[in-house]
């Protein structure tokens, strides 16, 4: 089981939004790094569950730039809270401490409509379901996969 598998099992709890919020999870923070992606090439992602995650990007080298919805994968997602100014509550997911809560429509801001749209689709929900379903579970599902207080590496993620 790798490290994403781990984190989303331990931060989500089984009902029945569990599937869609792992695939909405999947598709927002995996899927530069399951695809193997450049930062350059915007490639859809199709399934949470994988094989071979490729090198996670970094901030700097994430694509942004309306791939979809697609973010870039975690690094992708911090630049963007960075840029919404919402950066001091994803670096408590990330860091030691406890995670700061984000609100629906904060998050909302920060993911922006189209990709909020995507993912829900990619998850067969309700964007509004999924925002506050996000809203509730990312805090604690990107603090899992930043254990060491980073961006997991490709070794990292396949363990």
């Amino acid at each position: 089981m790798g490290l994403f598998d781990t984190a989303v099992n331990d931060a989500v709890p089984q009902n029945n939004f569990t599937k869609p919020l792992i695939i909405a999870a999947g598709a927002l923070l995996l899927a530069k790094w399951l695809k193997g992606g450049s930062s350059d090439e915007a490639q859809p992602e199709t399934q949470a569950s994988s094989p071979a995650p490729a090198p996670a990007p970094s901030a700097q080298q994430a694509d942004t730039s309306g791939d979809g919805g697609l973010l870039g994968g975690l690094g992708g997602l911090l630049e963007k809270f960075q840029q919404s100014g919402h950066g001091d509550v994803i670096n408590s997911w990330i860091g030691g401490g406890q995670n700061q809560p984000i609100q629906p429509g904060q998050l909302g801001q920060v993911l922006g409509q189209d990709t909020l749209n995507n993912l829900a689709q990619k998850a067969g929900v309700n964007p509004n379901d999924l925002l506050g379903q996000l809203a509730q579970h990312l805090p604690e599902i990107i603090n899992k996969l930043t254990p060491n207080g980073r961006l997991p590496t490709r070794e990292e993620l396949g363990q």
